[in-house]
């Protein structure tokens, strides 16, 4: 991959994060982190500068990125509010859980034969925060979906007034290959076909390169 002869610097989030219910049990999801860290690696190759902020995978991080461990989409959100003003582009790559137990027990809930009722309530929405509160950065973000896969991933583009979004269906979630589906606010959708999300994510890097050569 050729190198950029104008470095950014890319704000990369990956993996699943965990919200915990008690100390030992938590909900989470399937993600394995693998695009999230594709990406960070196929942004060093071109030259650039990376703060990975990964959530808990066993995947080993790139030597040459920043790489700054999390758990809970609050401590995610943290990171992303601390090191967003110093990116270029910011990639949630990320599957951040969409709800949280409304309150964690601070000792193991035992087993008993009554069902057992959990309150959920919504996550911080890392996305429209930073959509919302960019200057220069461009956001970059995922849409899994099952169903209305390009209409679900555009009304996310411009709700959360993003700068591309990167569509999927859940048979990429912990695959080795993905298919993506992209689009900018100005542009059509783009297919990529199925291919290894190593070779995917260099050619999202090139599609971000493009993007903040003409807006920078």
């Amino acid at each position: 991959m050729a190198k950029s002869s104008h470095k950014l610097h890319f704000l990369i989030t990956a993996g699943p994060t965990r919200e915990y219910v008690d100390p030992v049990r938590f909900i989470s999801n399937a993600s394995s982190g693998r695009m999230g860290y594709a990406l960070a690696r196929a942004a060093i190759s071109a030259g650039h500068k990376v703060t990975l902020i990964a959530a808990v995978t066993s995947i080993r991080p790139p030597v040459r990125a920043k790489t700054v461990n999390v758990e809970t989409s609050a401590q995610m959100f943290a990171a992303v509010k601390k090191y967003f003003d110093k990116c270029d582009c910011l990639i949630m790559a990320a599957a951040v859980s969409d709800y949280r137990p409304a309150k964690r027990s601070r000792t193991k809930i035992k087993k008993s034969s009554d069902d057992l009722t959990i309150k959920l309530k919504p996550t911080a929405d890392i996305l429209k925060w930073a959509g919302r509160n960019k200057k220069h950065q461009l956001v970059v973000g995922f849409a899994l979906e099952d169903r209305a896969l390009r209409r679900n991933a555009e009304q996310k583009l411009k709700e959360k007034k993003l700068d591309m979004i990167i569509a999927n269906t859940p048979a990429a979630i912990a695959a080795e290959k993905s298919t993506l589906h992209i689009k900018t606010p100005n542009t059509k959708w783009t297919k990529l076909p199925a291919a290894p999300k190593s070779t995917n994510a260099k050619k999202i890097i090139r599609m971000a390169e493009a993007i903040n050569g003409r807006t920078s």
